[in-house]
């Protein structure tokens, strides 16, 4: 049986409709951010550091307040249900749970002590949890290697390894998952994405991501969302965003031209030039 049971896969999961998100009660971040996650589906945040990836995640997770922010315009609906207004463990037992950047595992804890802390919320008995314990093993097989190791003394790809593990252990809908790609060798970054689309595949998990490594996220991903400066500044099928020249000019790294005078100047007039396609 799946983690998430899905009906009509054309159904929605998420809705982000016209968001402002705004810190310390100054600073306007997000500027009517609208998007959706279908059912069972696999959607991308894209854009640069600072345009307001973590924040569109924080703003659905409900964990703005713990930074003094707020969202003040627009709603957000988690299975028809408006849920800007839950607490953060309320919103986790709905099936909605953010695995943060930086992974942010118990580092004094072993790995199945930090994937047993997933399961806190849930009710349905040691049984289950044993069940999907096992489950996070198959699907993470260094994670039983590791299984009574500290959680600190292993590497950062096993650490979002059991960050994505723990996120499991809570029987999730949908994972809010806030740059997995981070300070890991590309390779692991390809496994990781890998068990991401399985996960999404065999036991019909739906996936927001945040990333900066575009290539990689428009690879797994069905739709894309590109944020500059708090606003969604494009979106698309994620196939049809991988061959958008925009996109591949200054998220994939294919713009033309020479090597040095080139790059130079691109790195001057970028923002302009985007604004100027983009936002005009």
């Amino acid at each position: 049986m799946s983690i998430a049971e899905q009906s009509e896969p054309a159904e929605n999961i998420l809705q982000v409709n016209n968001i402002e998100v705004i810190y310390n009660h100054v600073i306007l971040v997000l500027k009517g951010v609208s998007l959706h996650v279908p059912k069972g589906g696999i959607v991308a945040i894209l854009g640069a550091n600072g345009a307001g990836k973590t924040t569109t995640l924080k703003a659905i997770s409900n964990l703005l307040n713990a930074e003094r922010g707020e969202v003040t315009k627009g709603d957000i609906q988690f299975e028809g249900d408006e849920v800007q207004n839950l607490s953060p463990n309320e919103l986790v037992r709905r099936g909605c749970i953010q695995v943060m950047e930086g992974r942010h595992c118990f580092g004094h804890l072993t790995i199945e002590e930090n994937l047993l802390t997933g399961a806190f919320t849930r009710k349905d008995g040691a049984a289950a949890i044993k069940r999907d314990m096992e489950m996070v093993y198959n699907y993470f097989p260094r994670l039983r290697e590791r299984r009574s190791s500290l959680a600190g003394y292993t590497s950062g790809g096993e650490q979002q390894m059991c960050a994505v593990g723990r996120a499991l252990m809570s029987k999730p809908k949908m994972i809010l998952l806030d740059e997995p790609s981070m300070g890991l060798a590309p390779q692991l970054v390809q496994e990781i994405f890998e068990i991401v689309k399985k996960l999404n595949k065999k036991e019909g998990v739906s996936f927001l991501l945040a990333e900066q490594n575009t290539n990689i996220a428009l690879k797994y991903a069905d739709y894309g969302y590109v944020l500059e400066s708090g606003r969604v500044v494009m979106d698309g099928v994620a196939s049809e965003l991988r061959e958008n020249e925009d996109i591949k000019e200054f998220y994939l790294g294919a713009g033309g031209g020479a090597e040095g005078e080139d790059r130079k100047s691109f790195r001057n007039v970028k923002h302009y030039k985007r604004r100027k396609r983009w936002l005009a």
